[in-house]
C-alpha cells in the first residue's frame, strides 16, 4: 500500500495561472454539493480539512481557478492526495485564515493579493497563504512517517464499531416500496470514487448483455447518465447528485439516519419528487448493497466502491465497520469491478492485423476461385493452352 501511495506523490511543475488570482467565489461546507454548482475560473471555498483525491478531482473538472480553504489542505496525519492533484493542474491552493465559511458571500467577487483575501472594493476579509511544492511535499512526508499509527488506530476503531453496531448491519432493512424488481436479477451499483470513470467504461459490454438493474449512489447516478445510461435506482443523502438526475425518472431512496433524520428529504420536498427513506448506519454504498442483497438480488457488481483504509482516511472516517459488516454480508454475491480497467490494457498488435488482413484476403481468393464464371474461364485458358501447345 505504502509502495503504491509513493508512486502517486511525484512531484511535477505548477503552472502559474494566466490571469489575475479573482474571481466569483462559490462557498459550500461540502466539497462534493459544491462542485456541482462551479463554473470555470470561480474560486472555491471549503472547509475541508486533508483534501481527498475524489474531491479534488471534481475540483479539477470544474476548471476552478483557487481553491481557497478554511481548514488545513493538510494536517500531516496522513498523506492526503487532494492537494497534490490541484496542484498537479495549476489550481491555487490558498489558505485562509477565517474561523469558518462565514467570512465569505456566496457569489461576491474575491481576490488574492498574496497576504490577504481582498473583497471586491479591496478590502481584507482575512489573512492568508498560499501553499506551495515545498509546503505540499513537506505535509506529506509527515504524512508518510505517521501512517502506520494513523492505520492501527484506523483498525482499532473498526473493530470497536464493528462489535456495537453487528446487529443494526445484519439486521434485515425496513424494505421500502419498490416498483423497481430485484429478484433474481443482477445490479449494478456505480459509486463515483476513484477511477470509476474507467472502471464503468470497462464493463460497458457486461452492461449491455446482461441489462442489470442500475443503481446511482448520490453523484453516481450523474456517472451513469454522462455514460448514456439512466439508473433504475439513486440511493443516497443526495448532497452530491444533479437536479438533472433527480428528475430522470429513477425512484429514489433518501439514506436516513438510524434515527430517522434525513438531511437529504428537504431537497428532495422542494423538487416535488416522490421518494422514500430507509434508515441505516454507515454509508449510502453499504445501504444500496444491503438494499439490493435483501430485495432478492442475483449478483451485485460494484463501481467505484471505496475499499481501502487510506481511502477512508481521506474522508475523515475513524473507521470502516459499517463496511466491513456490510461485505460480510453480501460478499457470497458481491463482484467488485474497482481496478477492472487496469487488468487489460494491451492494445491491438501488428501482427494481428496482419493475420486478420490474411485471413480476408485467403477468404476472397477461396470465393473467387470457387465462382462458376471464374472455373468456366479456367477451362477455356486450359484449352487455349492444350491446343497452342500440342499437349
Amino acid at each position: 500500500m505504502l509502495d503504491g501511495i509513493r508512486r502517486r506523490l511525484k512531484m511535477r511543475p505548477n503552472s502559474p495561472p494566466s490571469s489575475p488570482l479573482q474571481g466569483r467565489a462559490r462557498v459550500d461546507v461540502k466539497t462534493k454539493r459544491l462542485a456541482l454548482r462551479l463554473r470555470p475560473g470561480d474560486l472555491a471555498v471549503v472547509a475541508h480539512e486533508d483534501l481527498d483525491e475524489t474531491a479534488a478531482r471534481a475540483l479539477v473538472h470544474s476548471r476552478v481557478r483557487a481553491v481557497v480553504n478554511v481548514r488545513p489542505f493538510l494536517t500531516g496525519r496522513f498523506p492526503a492526495l487532494g492537494a497534490q492533484i490541484l496542484h498537479e493542474h495549476g489550481i491555487a491552493l490558498i489558505e485562509a485564515q477565517a474561523a469558518d465559511l462565514a467570512a465569505f458571500t456566496e457569489g461576491a467577487e474575491i481576490s488574492f493579493d498574496g497576504r490577504n483575501i481582498l473583497d471586491q472594493g479591496n478590502h481584507p476579509i482575512c489573512a492568508a497563504s498560499r501553499i506551495g511544492a515545498a509546503e505540499i511535499e513537506e505535509q506529506m512526508t509527515a504524512g508518510r512517517r505517521r501512517l502506520h499509527g494513523e492505520l492501527e488506530q484506523f483498525i482499532g476503531n473498526t473493530l470497536a464499531y464493528a462489535e456495537a453496531e453487528k446487529s443494526l448491519i445484519l439486521s434485515p432493512l425496513s424494505p421500502p416500496s419498490l416498483t423497481t424488481q430485484f429478484h433474481g436479477r443482477q445490479v449494478l451499483i456505480v459509486i463515483r470514487g476513484q477511477d470509476y470513470g474507467r472502471d464503468l467504461a470497462a464493463v460497458r459490454g457486461y452492461i449491455r448483455e446482461v441489462h442489470p438493474v442500475l443503481i446511482g449512489v448520490d453523484g453516481g447516478a450523474d456517472a451513469l447518465l454522462s455514460a448514456g445510461m439512466k439508473p433504475h435506482l439513486i440511493v443516497g443523502d443526495m448532497d452530491s447528485v444533479s437536479d438533472h438526475a433527480l428528475t430522470s425518472g429513477a425512484e429514489l431512496v433518501v439514506h436516513a439516519y438510524p434515527d430517522g433524520r434525513a438531511p437529504g428529504q428537504e431537497r428532495l420536498q422542494k423538487l416535488g419528487l416522490r421518494h422514500c427513506l430507509v434508515r441505516s448506519i454507515g454509508t449510502s454504498e453499504d445501504l444500496a448493497m444491503l438494499l439490493a442483497y435483501e430485495q432478492g438480488a442475483e449478483l451485485i457488481v460494484a463501481v467505484g466502491s471505496h475499499l481501502s483504509m487510506f481511502e477512508f482516511l481521506e474522508k475523515g472516517r475513524p473507521g470502516m465497520a459499517s463496511t466491513l459488516l456490510t461485505r460480510i454480508k453480501v460478499g457470497s454475491i458481491l463482484v467488485d469491478a474497482k481496478g477492472v480497467s487496469k487488468l487489460y490494457q494491451r492494445g491491438v498488435r501488428w501482427t494481428h492485423l496482419v493475420v486478420l488482413a490474411g485471413a480476408g484476403l485467403l477468404t476472397m481468393i477461396l470465393i473467387f476461385l470457387s465462382a462458376p464464371a471464374t472455373q468456366n474461364l479456367g477451362q477455356i485458358i486450359w484449352l487455349k493452352l492444350r491446343y497452342t501447345f500440342g499437349f
